[in-house]
C-alpha cells in the first residue's frame, strides 16, 4: 500500500482534496437550505384549502424576508384541507392573529408562504395554529376560464343587420 501511495502521491493528494471540498460543499448547502431545521424554531400549523406548489422546504416569508420554512404537510381527513407545519425563527415575534397566504414570486417564480402580521398583543408560540389562510391560486384554471368564456355581442352592431339586404 505504501508503494502505491508513494508512486501515486499526487493523485492521492488530489483525491483527498476533492473529498474535502465535496464534504465542505455538502455541509454548506445543507446549512444554506435550512437542512435539519433549527432546533429552537417555533413550530406552528396552518390549514389551507389548496396547497399547490408547496413542498417541504418551501420558504416562509414576512415582507419578503425568509423567516422559516415548511417542515411538514398532510391531508386533514375531516376537512379535506392541507395541514402545513411551519418552522419559524424564534427571534421574529408574530402576533397570534397573523394570516398566511400561498403566493408566488411572479408568473414563472417559485411558491412561498407569505405571513401578514396581525394586531394582537399575544404572540405565536410553539404549537399555535394560524386560522386566517388563503390557498394557492390555480393559474391554469384562471387562464382557461378567461379563454373559454363566451364572447359578448358587440354593443354598436344592429341586432337585425343580418336580416337587412344590401343594395
Amino acid at each position: 500500500m505504501k508503494t502505491v501511495v508513494r508512486e501515486n502521491g499526487v493523485e492521492a493528494l488530489v483525491g483527498f482534496a476533492v473529498l474535502v471540498v465535496a464534504i465542505w460543499f455538502a455541509l454548506f448547502a445543507w446549512g444554506r437550505t435550512g437542512g435539519g431545521g433549527a432546533a429552537d424554531a417555533i413550530h406552528v400549523s396552518a390549514m389551507f384549502p389548496n396547497a399547490s406548489g408547496v413542498t417541504v422546504g418551501t420558504d416562509v416569508r414576512v415582507a419578503g424576508l425568509k423567516i422559516g420554512s415548511v417542515t411538514g404537510q398532510k391531508l386533514d381527513a375531516a376537512s379535506y384541507q392541507v395541514s402545513i407545519t411551519l418552522a419559524l425563527d424564534p427571534t421574529v415575534k408574530l402576533p397570534s392573529d397573523s394570516s398566511a397566504a400561498i403566493t408566488s414570486e411572479g408568473l414563472l417564480g417559485g411558491t412561498f408562504i407569505a405571513l401578514q402580521p396581525g394586531g394582537s398583543t399575544e404572540m405565536l408560540k410553539d404549537g399555535s395554529v394560524i386560522l386566517d389562510t388563503q390557498g394557492s391560486v390555480d393559474l391554469m384554471g384562471l387562464i382557461g376560464s378567461f379563454i373559454n368564456r363566451p364572447a359578448a355581442p358587440a354593443a354598436d352592431a344592429p341586432a337585425d343587420a343580418a336580416a337587412t339586404p344590401t343594395p
